[in-house]
């Protein structure tokens, strides 16, 4: 019996080992990269057919695949660039570098598509747009410049704030409700020359960017609408190269290359307008004295140490200037600085710790008025912390992890007499904030048809001293006491839970199901008379009088491709409700104004609608068609009476149609139309006379409307001979754009003008007399705005 009892035994424990044999797993990760410059490239595909999983490389180009042991196929495909399929041997984990060739590369019998198949249908993200910049710049460019602001307002849900105006609205929200983050730090003000262009160079920026209108993930906080998340390029890791570009407004300038050949690189980017020098040419004095000028400088670098661990240095540099002569002028400018480390704790752990910097401020100084000569400045600046932590659990659970603090440092305002002036020094005290947030994030593959993205957010905030506080009686009408509080002292807390959740359900192999819902808190408030956001405008914290705006929002799509994904088609309506949302009384007085709370008025709000797209990523003929059906109200007391009001972002019909065709391997024609309801506007509805002087009597908020707006805008672009050519180094192009083909006149304001006009006297044949009036006259910007640009690379 005991030889039987061993012969079990040992057929036992073979069986058991092969069966633990089988069961073995192991893991494949490492990075995506750019095979001609050794970048990162975000969102690569890896996926292998035989076992029908698969995963994306993060923001750094890192991936992780857990696999039972054995030998496969591995796709790797990303944006633009060929395809590459690898053959494996998995036994025990591996680490790899997949480099992919781009585009330049080309290869007759492979078609180069600007969209992974069914990515719209599959993908578990809904309400997020993926911008590829290789695309934008085919089309008509605002004075020549690639705008990447003013590209994603021909987007289902997103409207521009007014002509030539790079703000935004998202989804109803107003302009300042949009994050916008470049390496990670704050962009508190994007525009220059008054909001006409963006502070983007495109050139220093990654190919592809998002921007989330909903179901934004856990790890996004602080604004309420929508977030716009750019990344700089890293540089080239393997040769020097120097790009360019000349145009009618400005020129910029790009050069990078490795300072250890596959270890570091460095990247430098700059843009300059130059209105000011060719007012030296002016007869006028005084023309040839004013400064008028903007300029953009973007600086990275990165030091791969290892294959653990990297850091990543970047900053951003911009200045609008404007001086007249020795009179006056302004100028404002941001400054942000990153600085990361990404360490690879297992090939499943990634973590990225980042210090940030982000400081924007405006001056405005009269030094030449006799006895009143003064500056004035005001600003904010932020120092934060982030930790971020991805773990790829298995090829069906991603979690990401993480939190971020940050110290906020307000400037109201600082009005500054020069000497020998009767004018007094007026200031409002800085403000100080903490803000703060954890997340935890759950990506997560239940079946083959049925996907989520669900996670928690906490944020909090605390307004913190030195400073001083006022108590007023009901109705703000006057101070009751003030109360002065010490350096890091807590003045006031907010904090509450922001839960995110999104989920996707495929019907069949052509379309999908999705659904979003989300709450986000926003403790910061523009200060601002304008719809816009311009660089007088003044960020404020929440406080005791003033609480954090909330939003809630629901989405739910349809979405599918046709055609064997040469069309792609989408269908989201969303609902969203707002709290706690700011507007000011009627003549508010912002301006130094230091109980600025007595000013503000607080309500309600709601935004709903119907977004449409269909879209053509493949072929020579590229593009979409969207469509945007809403409405969007705010009800606060003390404003209309207390009822209902349309708010400055509400544009019932929002319509854009956007192509690009390749006429010829070396020319392209890109064509763009937009079509907005006009915005909402307060006008007089009648005058009296007042001391001989006509004095408007307005009708309620936004009652009336501006002009629907239209434009249709058209370049060409003509490439020159490639660098694969025989001993050409350079390659260039010429683009040509006309803005506003048609030469429509649409409204930017209304100008209003005291007038005298003969009327006849009632009861008194043939006696005239002059009788004041006050005429509205639109006020237009353009008309035919025509650009030539030459963009070069070598």
């Amino acid at each position: 019996m005991m030889p039987k009892l061993r012969a079990h035994l040992v057929l036992l424990l073979l069986f058991f080992l092969a069966g633990s044999a089988w069961g073995q797993k192991s893991t494949l990760s490492g990075y995506v990269r750019d095979a001609s410059t050794g970048e990162d490239l975000v969102g690569a595909s890896i996926f292998v057919p035989s076992e029908g999983i698969g995963a994306y490389s993060n923001e750094y180009g890192f991936f992780s695949l857990t696999l039972p042991n054995g030998s496969y196929q591995v796709v790797v495909s990303y944006l633009s660039y060929l395809s590459d399929t690898i053959s494996l041997d998995l036994t025990t984990d591996q680490s790899k570098i997949l480099e992919m060739r781009p585009e330049d590369v080309k290869v007759a019998t492979v078609e180069i598509t600007d969209q992974v198949d069914d990515e719209n249908v599959k993908g578990l993200e809904m309400s997020t747009e993926k911008i590829n910049l290789k695309q934008i710049r085919k089309l008509p460019a605002f004075m020549g410049e690639v705008d990447v602001v003013r590209s994603i307002q021909l987007l289902p849900g997103v409207q521009g704030v007014g002509e030539g105006i790079t703000g935004y609205y998202v989804r109803g929200g107003n302009s300042n409700q949009n994050l916008i983050l470049l390496d990670e730090a704050t962009v508190y003000n994007a525009s220059h020359l008054l909001g006409f262009f963006s502070v983007f160079n495109a050139d220093a920026l990654r190919d592809e960017y998002k921007l989330y209108k909903g179901g934004i993930p856990a790890q996004y906080g602080t604004r309420l609408s929508s977030v716009l998340d750019l990344k700089m390029r890293e540089g080239n890791a393997k040769e020097y190269h120097a790009a360019g570009g000349i145009g009618a407004i400005s020129s910029r300038a790009t050069i990078e290359g490795p300072i250890a050949k596959d270890k570091a690189s460095f990247i430098a980017s700059g843009r300059r307008t130059y209105a000011d020098v060719f007012l030296l040419l002016s007869r006028n004095e005084d023309l040839r004295s004013t400064k008028l000028y903007f300029y953009d400088l973007n600086l990275k670098a990165n030091w791969r140490i290892n294959e653990k661990n990297r850091i990543f240095a970047s900053g951003y540099f911009g200045r609008d200037v404007f001086q007249f002569r020795n009179v006056f002028g302004n100028d404002w400018g941001n400054r942000t600085a990153t600085l990361r480390w990404n360490h690879l704790f297992s090939d499943k752990l990634f973590s990225n710790t980042t210090l940030i910097y982000s400081d924007f401020d405006y001056g405005f100084d009269a030094s030449a008025f006799t006895g009143e000569a003064f500056n004035y400045a005001s600003g904010i600046r932020d120092g934060s912390v982030k930790e971020d932590i991805t773990w790829f659990a298995t090829p069906d659970l991603l979690v990401k992890f993480g939190g971020e603090a940050t110290l906020h440092r307000f400037n109201p305002g600082v009005f500054t007499p020069e000497e020998n002036t009767f004018l007094e020094e007026l200031a409002t005290d800085p403000d100080f904030a903490l803000e703060g947030a954890a997340y935890l994030s759950f990506e997560h593959t239940l079946s083959k048809r049925f996907s989520m993205l669900y996670g928690l957010r906490y944020s909090l905030f605390e307004q913190i001293g030195p400073g001083e506080e006022y108590t007023y009686s009901p109705g703000f009408e006057t101070i009751l006491d003030t109360t002065q509080f010490e350096t890091g002292q807590v003045i006031q807390h907010y904090g509450g839970f922001e839960p995110r959740i999104a989920g996707r359900f495929i019907l069949d192999e052509n379309s999908s199901l999705k659904a979003s819902y989300m709450r986000t808190r926003q403790y910061l408030h523009l200060v601002s008379n304008s719809t816009a956001s311009f660089p007088w405008d003044i960020w404020v914290p929440s406080s005791r009088h003033i609480e954090p705006q909330v939003a809630d929002q629901v989405a739910v799509g349809y979405f599918r491709n046709f055609m064997d994904n040469q069309l792609e088609g989408s269908i989201e309506l969303y609902y969203k409700d707002l709290q706690n949302q700011v507007d000011f009384k009627n003549g508010a007085e912002l301006f130094l104004n230091p109980t600025l709370e007595t000013e503000i008025l607080v309500g309600e709000g709601e935004s709903y609608g119907a977004e449409f797209l269909i879209k053509k990523p493949r072929g020579k003929l590229t593009g979409w068609v969207g469509y945007t059906l809403s409405r969007t109200t705010r009800q606060i007391e003390g404003i209309n009476d207390g009822n209902p009001y349309p708010a400055n972002s509400d544009r019932r019909h929002d319509v854009s149609f956007v192509s690009s065709y390749q006429i010829h391997p070396r020319v392209n024609i890109g064509l763009t139309w937009v079509y907005a309801t006009g915005s909402p506007i307060t006008l007089p509805v009648g005058v009296y006379v007042l001391d001989s002087n006509l004095v408007p009597v307005y009708g309620a908020r936004n009652s009336d409307r501006m002009p629907d707006y239209h434009r249709m805008d058209l370049s060409v672009t003509l490439d020159g001979k490639p660098r694969e050519t025989k001993g050409r180094k350079l390659e260039s192009s010429w683009n040509f754009s006309l803005y506003n083909v048609y030469g429509r006149r649409n409204a930017f304001s209304y100008d209003f003008r005291e007038e005298s006009e003969e009327r006849p006297v009632e009861g008194q044949p043939g006696v005239t007399e002059d009788v004041k009036i006050r005429r509205a006259y639109k006020v237009y910007l353009f008309r035919w705005v025509p650009s030539v640009t030459w963009n070069f690379n070598f």
